[in-house]
């Protein structure tokens, strides 16, 4: 039978489980077009010469840009891809800047679990941390995502 879901469903989950994406570079183009959707146009992301007379020296990538890439490397990996209901909740420290050149990753571990039969799964709560290619911790926090339980056909 084919099955349409690859994610892992929430009984699948345990606490402890650690996973580790790939890695993606920053660029240029993604600043630009961060920019461009978000309507965050800060110097410090857009303008070289205002950012070159910073703390950092040059353009930094905007915060929620380096977010909003570590959720597409996570949902990559495909551990969530079919079986995530909802992202519930972010709760994110920006710890250092991301710079044009650098690549980032995403260590997940799972911290938490809570059935909720109601909802049809449940909460599956991780830390993640987000590090450059350094492995200098760039951000940190804990992501709340509600998975599907396994349907009761596929039960083991």
């Amino acid at each position: 039978m084919f099955k349409a879901q690859r994610g892992m469903y929430f009984e699948e989950f345990e606490v402890g489980l650690e996973l580790e994406t790939q890695g993606r570079t920053i660029t240029e183009a993604d600043i630009v077009a961060f920019a461009g959707v978000s309507g965050d146009f800060n110097p410090m992301h857009t303008n070289e010469v205002y950012a070159s007379g910073t703390q950092f020296g040059q353009r930094v990538a905007h915060g929620l840009l380096g977010l909003a890439v570590a959720s597409g490397l996570a949902y990559q990996m495909g551990f969530i891809e079919g079986t995530v209901l909802a992202l519930t909740g972010v709760e994110t420290k920006f710890r250092a800047p991301v710079l044009i050149g650098d690549t980032i990753r995403v260590l997940v571990k799972v911290t938490k679990l809570r059935e909720m039969k109601a909802a049809g799964g449940g909460f599956v709560t991780c830390d993640i941390r987000v590090v450059n290619q350094e492995d200098k911790v760039t951000q940190k926090g804990e992501w709340t995502f509600l998975v599907a339980s396994q349907p009761a056909d596929e039960a083991q």
